[in-house]
């Protein structure tokens, strides 16, 4: 299986970098492909600026959504100089709104793209980050909402476009996702009100709803305060996790 790893943490020493180290080394055992994402080794920038706007336009879109856009005026307003609005005016003029948003559409950031297809490629996904404030670091956060846009991760019936959250189609088709969250609190703080909202948010709403069929969410609990004996049996369990990838 080829398995794309996409790994939040500002420290190549730390603990968190230890389990991505692990768990790399279990699917390499096992046969799989193993490409890594260190979102903070490429800086990546996780905050949506206007030009994000064009991941979220697409041709699939209805054409009333897509007449609304005014989707000309965008790329006459970003062409730059009245010589290359002018231009972009008469190649546009007998276009519709369609071929407008193919067009806006292909043009969405270069580091999005180039993120999309490494998912793309992927027929497995994990993620291994601390968990800051119930969710992921934001550098990963913003990853997601940059990335997983509309007419790639998920598109919308016509009962989505009217604000009906049942609307939401799947694009995805991988067949597994693995999350590994490392936690400063313990397993009882979690297990007892705080795993069921990242559920939600994060294994749910994130994963499942765009397609996952299955999604994996493991908690390395207490990291930071644990004894040593924990967190070797944490490695090793992150290592067991990749080795075992593969397996429902």
């Amino acid at each position: 299986m080829r398995v794309l790893t996409v790994y939040a943490h500002p420290n190549p020493k730390s603990f968190c970098h230890a389990v991505l180290e692990q768990f790399t080394k279990g699917l390499e055992t096992a046969g799989h492909t193993s490409e890594v994402v260190d979102l903070y080794a490429i800086n990546f920038d996780p905050v949506f600026r206007t030009q994000d706007f064009a991941s979220y336009v697409h041709e699939s879109m209805p054409p009333d959504i897509l007449e609304q856009m005014n989707l000309k005026q965008r790329v006459l307003d970003s062409a730059g100089g009245p010589i290359q609005r002018f231009a972009a005016s008469l190649w546009m003029r007998n276009m519709d709104a369609c071929a407008v948003a193919k067009f806006i559409h292909a043009h969405r950031p270069k580091d999005v793209i180039e993120q999309w297809e490494k998912i793309n490629n992927a027929q497995g996904l994990a993620f291994i980050a601390p968990v800051y404030w119930l969710h992921f670091p934001a550098i990963l956060k913003g990853w997601f909402e940059r990335v997983f846009a509309y007419g790639d991760a998920y598109a919308l019936t016509p009962d989505g476009w009217h604000g009906e959250a049942q609307g939401r189609v799947p694009l995805l088709r991988h067949d597994k996702a693995l999350v590994i969250s490392t936690t400063l609190f313990d397993e009882k703080a979690y297990k007892a009100d705080w795993e069921m909202p990242m559920t939600r948010i994060i294994d749910d709403w994130g994963l499942r709803y765009p397609g996952v069929k299955n999604v994996e969410h493991v908690y390395f609990y207490s990291v930071p305060v644990t004894d040593d004996k924990t967190r070797q049996a944490y490695l090793k369990r992150a290592f067991l996790l990749g080795k075992e990838f593969s397996q429902a």
